[in-house]
């Protein structure tokens, strides 16, 4: 079995694949389920035509959701988290982190309501033409917080609609 260590249990036996567990096991089910990841960035900003503070430059510590949604591959995974942060790192957070907005995104007043709806097509892009074009994984949200508690959402249903 295995033996407690100050309340932990050691694993003497490991589950060996297909001595344990065979390879037409590893994949539960046949339901659509939806994995989150999230990100935090820094960047500066300021908005254009806006009465307030924000027309000033200023900064803030974004934090970005992402929905995935998707069938299970032949071991269980919709996508794996390493994956979504692969395609954070080298196709968006590039033009985000610690950057000026207002240069670096495309011409857009940088409103937290016009940055997801970037975010969002940046990632649904990247899981269309990358590592998951032939499998039914899409985005269904992303929500970006530009204060621990105000955040802009973009949903999979809001953007196909058009």
């Amino acid at each position: 079995m295995g033996s407690d260590f100050f309340g932990f249990r050691i694993v003497e036996n490991l589950q060996k694949m297909d001595q344990d567990i065979k390879k037409n096991e590893l994949k539960y089910h046949k339901k659509r389920v939806l994995v989150s990841k999230e990100f935090t960035f820094d960047a500066a900003h300021h908005l254009h035509c806006y009465e307030g503070k924000c027309k000033n430059l200023h900064g803030h510590t974004y934090k970005v959701v992402f929905g995935i949604s998707g069938f299970l591959d032949e071991i269980g995974l919709v996508i794996d988290f390493g994956d979504i942060k692969e395609i954070w790192k080298n196709e968006i957070e590039i033009y985000l982190d610690h950057r000026y907005l207002n240069e670096t995104l495309p011409n857009m007043n940088t409103t937290a309501e016009n940055m997801v709806v970037w975010i969002y097509e940046k990632m649904n892009e990247s899981l269309r033409n990358g590592l998951k074009k032939d499998q039914d994984v899409r985005v269904e949200f992303v929500r970006l917080y530009e204060t621990p508690t105000s955040f802009a959402e973009a949903r999979r249903g809001w953007m196909e609609v058009e």
